[in-house]
């Protein structure tokens, strides 16, 4: 590239092995502008996916890259998009698509296709596998009957598993106090710890804020927007805001004026999330147990509208943690509106 034997662009990189080497210099390039954006996570799932169908026949590779490009990856771009998308959704994506192909090999090893096999086949092949295997093939299986391919399949819609909070309120409020006064604690998990434990803040959100979603002005409360309605900062929390704002470390040179607040080692990109879940499950904090029950005691305490406001979650997942934590707001509600109706 540097001699101009090939061109700087992503088809470049695309004809490359996607090894460390490759894909730092391609995120270098993005964070100097000197590339347009792309999203790693999903770019490399394109080359594997080739390899992957390599042994089933064509009209079933055909079948897996369509599902692949309608289904899977439309859902990933979504997530990154609204700034959802993690390691982990996009080896669920893999997984899913294994089960997928999975399934088609032992169609074609019984000398069938998907265009042909039976309910009574497909009940036959999930019964010889875990348990887990129909939630993996349930969007395989409803694409392919949505899309007339064969709609005389299908399996049942895995039940969403309802939340569970399984760390109390005394374990929550210690691991706060632990993440506010211990210094040797990095200052970067600290601040993101919190968050999820204070304002439930899911990980993804709490890691990939942009200092714009600050404010700290010299005197006066720390602001953080973590979707639209600022929300005050407690102190210290306010103060490790501040530091991070002016310290940011963990960051490569390209990714310092990103605007990140937690700026990460790849550039232009914040800190990888599998970085934070680790410090934070060694510190006895796993992310989404501390984020359920910061969403069980908030919900005992502010009603669902305002919280739903404030967290920057729907109105319906609100209700449904006061409903968990078997608090029912709806008076406050009736009482809000009757006062609003109150001549002055």
């Amino acid at each position: 590239m540097a001699s101009g034997e090939v061109n700087i662009s992503h088809d470049t990189f695309a004809r490359r092995p996607m090894d460390r080497a490759h894909n730092y210099l391609r995120d270098l390039l993005v964070a100097l502008e000197v590339l347009e954006p792309y999203e790693p996570l999903i770019e490399r799932i394109g080359p594997w996916l080739i390899d992957r169908v390599a042994g089933i026949s064509a009209m079933h590779r055909q079948t897996i890259d369509q599902f692949a490009r309608w289904v899977i990856l439309r859902r990933l771009r979504t997530a990154a998009d609204q700034g959802r998308l993690t390691k982990a959704m996009a080896e669920g994506a893999r997984q899913r698509l294994n089960r997928s192909i999975d399934l088609l090999a032992w169609l074609e090893h019984k000398q069938t296709t998907i265009l042909e096999v039976t309910q009574h086949r497909l009940e036959l092949y999930l019964s010889t596998q875990v348990m887990s295997m129909s939630m993996m093939l349930h969007p395989f299986i409803t694409w392919i009957n949505r899309t007339g391919i064969n709609n005389r399949i299908s399996v049942k819609n895995p039940n969403p598993s309802q939340a569970h909070v399984t760390m109390g309120d005394a374990d929550r409020w210690r691991h706060i106090g632990t993440l506010l006064r211990d210094d040797s604690i990095r200052l970067y998990t600290r601040i993101i710890g919190l968050f999820i434990l204070l304002f439930a803040q899911p990980l993804t959100r709490a890691y990939d804020l942009r200092t714009e979603q600050v404010t700290a002005p010299q005197r006066g409360p720390v602001l953080v927007t973590f979707r639209e309605t600022p929300v005050e900062m407690p102190e210290p929390l306010g103060m490790l805001i501040r530091q991070q704002l002016t310290h940011r470390v963990n960051a490569s040179y390209a990714s310092l004026d990103n605007g990140w607040l937690f700026p990460g080692g790849i550039p232009g990109r914040p800190i990888a999330t599998e970085n934070i879940r680790g410090q934070l499950v060694e510190l006895g904090i796993p992310p989404h147990q501390a984020r359920h029950a910061a969403m069980f005691g908030l919900s005992a305490e502010v009603p669902h509208t305002i919280l739903a406001q404030t967290l920057g979650i729907s109105q319906t997942a609100a209700r449904a943690w006061a409903g968990l934590a078997a608090r029912d707001w709806g008076g406050y509600i009736r009482e809000r509106n009757d006062r609003g109706k109150l001549s002055p």
